[in-house]
């Protein structure tokens, strides 16, 4: 096939790769692509590139598939690598497309426009695969190994710079069959004595992470056929929908879930990483007994020792489990039960009046609906545990931990899903990182609910300096008036200063055919029975 130019070509292998959104900006060193893509796609001009790969990989994660990218060269790519950082880390799927200099400047230092130092070797070290573009015959492939790499388990971004007079240049494209991607899988004897183990066992656990989320179905059976319960990570969260009996969540260190796992005799965990802030700073113990699936061969083992490695794809060497499933002790089961309905109550006790919009959300949210989170006292405290998850590809979160995504994500995931709202949680602190995209919330015009925790700064920090320091440093913050701020960029307004306000204010929003934001005063509203700080460690307290 023949194209008049790079971006009629890039238009042909997005649609191949079901890709019918991208996010990005504007610039002379990408200017052909994003012309085609505009005629033909739909384009997203966000107000900063960081944006850009943050609502592409949220659209990627709110339908399951991968999202698409477009920055520009230098400083433009540079401003990118934060949230590529992200889509490392989460293992989602973004082609993250950038501009370069023309090819006969290439390493030459002259300073061209946007030149910047080896940014093939910037992009490779924030992604999972980096490449140039080298030629007008070779686009198309460059193109297509990327998005094959993106998409290829553990995922995640793939970036590839094109020289700007290649963009322009007439394409010859000849598509090459794409080779068969096959998982590992544990040996026959590996699954026989991990099956042995899991047949053996009277009071089982299952702990699931970001690598079960494709493996639902057999998840959900072996559960049912155990009668075991399911903790999560963060990652995990709606892979069995969290209103199952069974389900016991993201709480893995709360008390009750801690004596659960000490009685265990054994724990099957599926694709998590046992992140920090998941553990206790690795203090939680887990049992001896411990069978691991993971597609990552490096994390068998990596941060708990398991006594059953099985190297394999999630949902082939769950599926292969069941036959060894027998059911728990009565009694296990019923002690699962109880400590479900214990540790949510003792988190809703805890945050005091923020569990009235924890409630009001959820009952007026459809059961379908995307739930974006930044990184803020509320998402940490019960945004992540308690608002329930019945599908995974509704949770979407920045998993690196980094502040300011939410909002990037929340446009892309609701762009994905137009059919049904989607809410974001949001700190003033990590709003203020990307404020401008509140523009890009007021022209894309998604049916978007932004919830601004307002607390005047950096909560999480305070409290930690309150808690540990005489004085403090750095956080607390200049917030704006976000009623003239909301009337200033066309958004529709609300405010919830008292728990009686929640329930009104977000039926009221969720049900606007367009984006809201509901300004939650935490002032006004009072705090939680004790102040929220992250389980992270301080010399010498």
């Amino acid at each position: 096939m023949r194209y008049p130019n790079g971006g009629d070509l890039l238009v042909a292998v997005l649609r191949e790769l079901g890709i019918d959104t991208v996010f990005g900006i504007v610039s002379v060193h990408n200017l052909p692509l994003v012309e085609a893509v505009d005629r033909a796609l739909r384009f997203v001009p966000v107000r900063h590139e960081a944006t850009a790969v943050n609502a592409a990989d949220a659209h990627g994660r709110a339908r399951g598939t991968i999202g698409c990218a477009l920055t520009s060269t230098g400083t433009g790519a540079g401003n990118a690598a934060g949230s590529l950082i992200e889509a490392l880390s989460a293992g989602t799927a973004v082609l993250h497309i950038t501009g370069q200099v023309e090819r006969h400047h290439l390493g030459s230092g002259r300073g061209a426009m946007h030149e910047t130092k080896d940014q093939l070797g910037m992009l490779a070290a924030v992604s999972t695969h980096a490449a140039t573009v080298p030629s007008a015959a070779d686009a198309g492939r460059t193109l297509r190994d990327a998005a094959r790499a993106a998409l290829t388990p553990p995922r995640g971004p793939a970036s590839v710079e094109w020289p700007i007079d290649l963009q322009y240049a007439p394409q010859t494209d000849t598509p090459a069959p794409s080779p068969t991607y096959r998982p590992p899988t544990p040996t026959p004897d590996q699954l026989a004595s991990a099956g042995a183990l899991l047949a053996s066992a009277r009071r089982p656990l299952i702990w699931a992470g970001g690598g079960a989320t494709r493996a639902r179905t057999p998840l959900t059976d072996l559960l049912t056929a155990t009668g075991a319960g399911l903790l999560t990570s963060n990652s995990g969260r709606g892979t069995v929908p969290e209103d199952h009996p069974h389900v016991i969540g993201n709480f893995a260190t709360t008390p009750a879930a801690r004596a659960l796992l000490a009685d265990a005799d054994v724990l099957l965990t599926v694709g998590t990483h046992f992140r920090s802030n998941e553990t206790a700073d690795y203090a939680l113990e887990l049992p001896a007994a411990h069978v691991q699936i993971d597609l990552d061969a490096a994390a068998l083992g990596r941060v708990y020792p398991t006594s059953h490695p099985l190297h394999g794809d999630a949902t082939d060497t769950l599926t292969a489990l069941l036959p060894h499933a027998t059911r728990a002790d009565l009694a296990w089961t019923d002690r699962i039960t109880t400590v479900r309905t214990e540790v949510r109550a003792a988190l809703h006790d805890t945050i005091g009046p923020q569990a009235a919009i924890c409630d009001a959300l959820r009952a007026a949210l459809p059961r379908n609906a995307v739930v974006a989170r930044d990184v803020t006292i509320p998402s940490s405290s019960w945004g992540n545990r308690l608002l329930e998850l019945y599908d995974p590809r509704d949770n979407v979160f920045p998993r690196g931990g980094g502040i300011g995504q939410g909002l990037g994500m929340g446009i892309g995931a609701a762009l994905a899903r137009p059919e049904t709202p989607t809410v974001v949680l949001a700190g003033d602190g990590g709003l203020a990182v990307h404020l401008g995209e509140l523009l890009t919330l007021a022209q894309e015009c998604p049916r978007l609910t932004l919830l601004v925790f307002n607390d005047g700064g950096y909560g999480v920090l305070r409290n930690m300096q309150d808690a540990h320091r005489e004085r403090r440093s750095g956080v607390d913050l200049t917030t704006p008036d976000f009623a003239q701020l909301a009337a200033a960029c066309g958004l529709s307004y609300r405010r919830i200063a008292t728990a009686a306000d929640a329930r009104p204010a977000l039926d009221a929003a969720l049900a606007t055919d367009g984006p809201v934001l509901v300004e939650v005063d935490l002032t006004t509203l009072g705090p939680m029975k004790n102040p929220f700080t992250p389980p992270v460690k301080i010399p010498g307290q």
